[in-house]
């Protein structure tokens, strides 16, 4: 490989070339005594599995010079370890590093720690408390050779004239993840959180391409499904004096930093919220019917459910129309009723489709419940009920199932059924939420022989 070839691949085969990307050419200051040390993955196209990332994404990582010695926040993905300690080369001498600090030990962020170790042993580690599993499982028998701190909230580390205040943020997205304040310099780390897959070797949000559906793409793929927890980081970010944020991922948000906490703000608050009063719930009854009879029974059962006059009831006939646009109104919820009829032995296409959507948004905890009518078998009900649980949500009716069309009487049952289910949300049935879907029950099923 020639020298040019050499400078432009960061001397290693395989790594894009720097220049098509604007990649920088060494370490990067973001402020007093920071340099960013991370590297680019301009070519990726897909992250964990589940996300498109048409501008590929970075690897931020960080190192803050204090007075006392280099700290160094998180890594970066082990393809990538050249460019990162490269990088850190530039701006501090291995035997300086006091400090290891991983916000989250993913491996895209932690590929680089067991060479940076093996350069700097006498680096103290400083994980949260739940990342301490993941780091023995990381480290193996090594970590028997190394010091490291489990932290939490409130706990610090100086660096002489500078400090890390940690502030545990866990499920935002993983269990450990944590963020990192340097008060004296106004400088918060955010892990994940803030961040986006977004490739732009100008780093700096002031300077690089328009990232905004990046930025609204990642928390709708990565942070929706933990938008409680993120609420709570957000309880703990918001009164911290900051004028830069610097996220594991994506660009750095030195330019009105805090208008991104104000727009995750906006994104986790309930989107209900103003429309409903505060001690009204609300539930919502989505039904796909193939002859009728099913769209009877969704009829019967919001029917029963209004009559309570603290539960807001309403009713969505899914047949020819896209699913994707209530995923929001679920969100937001109280309870869900799935409505279906059986059609070869299972529930039909779209509401397969509504449900498998609904892994995006937090669902544990809600009402959930399932009718439909059927010819033959009728498994779909039970079906669907199994599914509802296994979004952890409770499911405290059997579900109610009905041959062919509903009489008179099998509609009255339907009725019941709203009435049991607005209950349950109020708190007005023994049976209340607190636990009632622990384990299967059977789907009641009615027909005309049961009612004689």
């Amino acid at each position: 490989m020639d020298q040019t070839m050499r400078e432009r691949t960061g001397g290693r085969p395989g790594v894009p070339a720097a220049a098509s990307h604007g990649e920088p050419t060494g370490a990067v200051a973001v402020a007093q005594g920071v340099h960013w040390i991370g590297a680019l993955d301009p070519d990726l196209r897909t992250f964990d599995v589940i996300l498109r990332t048409a501008n590929g994404t970075t690897y931020n990582a960080y190192a803050v010079r204090g007075r006392d010695g280099v700290a160094v926040i998180d890594t970066v993905k082990e393809d990538f370890t050249e460019a990162f300690l490269a990088r850190l080369e530039q701006v501090a001498r291995y035997d300086e590093i006091t400090a290891l600090v991983l916000t989250h030990l993913e491996p895209d962020h932690t590929g680089a720690v067991p060479e940076l170790l093996r350069r700097a042993p006498q680096a103290h580690i400083y994980v949260s408390h739940r990342g301490l599993m993941v780091l023995r499982g990381l480290l193996k028998d090594d970590l028997e050779h190394r010091a490291y701190t489990a932290v939490d909230t409130g706990d610090t580390v100086s660096l002489g004239d500078c400090t890390l205040a940690f502030l545990c943020t866990p499920y935002v997205h993983w269990p450990d993840t944590q963020c990192v304040h340097v008060p004296e310099r106004r400088l918060l780390f955010t892990c994940d959180l803030l961040g986006c897959h977004f490739c732009d070797g100008r780093l700096f949000n002031d300077r690089v391409g328009d990232f905004r559906f990046s930025f609204e793409y990642y928390f709708e793929h990565i942070m929706r499904p933990f938008k409680r927890h993120v609420a709570g980081a957000l309880d703990l970010i918001e009164p911290l004096e900051i004028d830069l944020i610097a996220p594991g991922h994506g660009p750095i948000l030195r330019a009105h930093p805090r208008q991104y906490i104000a727009q995750y703000r906006r994104l986790v608050d309930p989107r209900l919220r103003a429309e409903v009063g505060r001690d009204e719930k609300t539930l919502l009854i989505f039904y796909v019917s193939a002859y009728g009879a099913t769209a009877r029974m969704a009829q019967a059962i919001h029917d029963g459910a209004s009559e309570n006059p603290h539960v807001r009831v309403s009713l969505y006939d899914l047949q020819g129309g896209e699913v994707a646009p209530f995923v929001n109104l679920i969100e937001a919820t109280d309870g869900l009723v799935f409505g279906t009829p059986t059609i070869n032995g299972d529930a039909v296409r779209t509401i397969w489709d509504l449900l498998s959507g609904l892994v995006d948004i937090e669902t544990r905890g809600k009402l959930g419940a399932a009718f439909g009518s059927y010819g033959w078998t009728g498994e779909a009900v039970r079906m669907v009920e199994e599914r509802l649980r296994g979004l952890r949500m409770q499911v405290p009716e059997a579900g109610l199932r009905i041959k062919l069309h509903p009489t008179d009487a099998e509609l009255e049952a339907c009725r019941d059924f709203g009435r049991r289910l607005s209950g349950h949300l109020t708190g007005h049935l023994s049976g209340h939420l607190s636990g009632s879907a622990a384990g299967p029950v059977a789907p009641k099923e009615i027909d005309m022989a049961a009612l004689g």
